[in-house]
């Protein structure tokens, strides 16, 4: 459902779809300012028709990393504006030094595209928490280095019950304490305070080898914790779906 509404009239409008594991996002763009944004199935995608005829949208960006249905397919074939698909041979505006490019998920170089054009001179770490929890470094000359993958959220409660014969699957939400009372309240705390200290760790680690590091936090899960560089750290929900548009504009000529 629509999480922004139109807050103005719209001359240039970009079409961003961002399919991921377990959900799309579509969002409009005008210039580099995001008017809307829409959740939609990663199966059907049955908003983009309404949105081409309620927007004057110029062009779009699509980028996936699932293997799209039928569908999907026909719908985006469909729509009335160039599309740029988002792939390894795609131009960008920073160095990629990954060495299988191939194999680098979008949302990753998305995410530090969309940081490096907010802080262009600064060596910035992008800490991603989704259906995965990555980090990715990219530095003050716009070379990304590369980053590291780590289970998400849910991926960890799930393992944990999974491949063990009695835990049981625990909800994320309910009673947290430093040190669980019960097997429930262990293994909350034990997946939320693991993913606390391990994003603290990257961000001590970094923090010596780069001192004016910049943090960026984004993803669909929500942490909170306490670091003694939490000042450093910029939350941005949206830091992938910006860096996509910024990505569609570079390859116009746009920005």
């Amino acid at each position: 459902m629509p999480i922004f509404a139109r807050s103005k009239t719209i001359s240039i409008v970009n079409l961003i779809v961002d399919i991921g594991n377990t959900i799309a996002k579509v969002a409009l763009f005008d210039g580099e300012t995001m008017v809307n944004v829409i959740y939609d199935s990663n199966q059907s995608l049955d908003c983009l028709e309404s949105i081409c005829i309620e927007h004057p949208v110029e062009q779009g960006i699509v980028a996936t990393v699932i293997d799209l249905n039928e569908c999907v397919s026909e719908r985006l074939r469909k729509l009335p504006i160039p599309l740029l698909w988002l792939d390894k041979d795609t131009p960008l505006p920073v160095i990629n030094l990954y060495e299988t490019p191939d194999t680098l998920g979008y949302d990753r170089m998305a995410a530090v595209v969309a940081a490096h054009e907010q802080f262009p001179d600064r060596n910035i770490l992008v800490i991603d928490a989704g259906t995965c929890i990555t980090y990715e470094f990219i530095d003050s000359e716009g070379q990304y280095h590369g980053g590291n993958i780590s289970l998400g959220l849910q991926m960890r409660f799930k393992a944990l019950h999974q491949f063990t014969g009695r835990l049981p699957l625990v909800d994320p939400q309910g009673r947290s304490l430093d040190l669980g009372k019960d097997t429930e309240t262990a293994i909350r705390a034990g997946v939320k305070k693991g993913i606390e200290y391990e994003i603290s760790g990257y961000i001590t680690a970094m923090k010596h080898k780069y001192p004016e590091l910049l943090v960026f936090l984004t993803g669909g899960d929500d942490f909170s914790f306490d670091t003694n560089v939490k000042s450093v750290i910029f939350a941005d929900r949206f830091l992938v779906l910006k860096g996509l548009n910024r990505i569609l504009n570079y390859n116009n000529g746009r920005i």
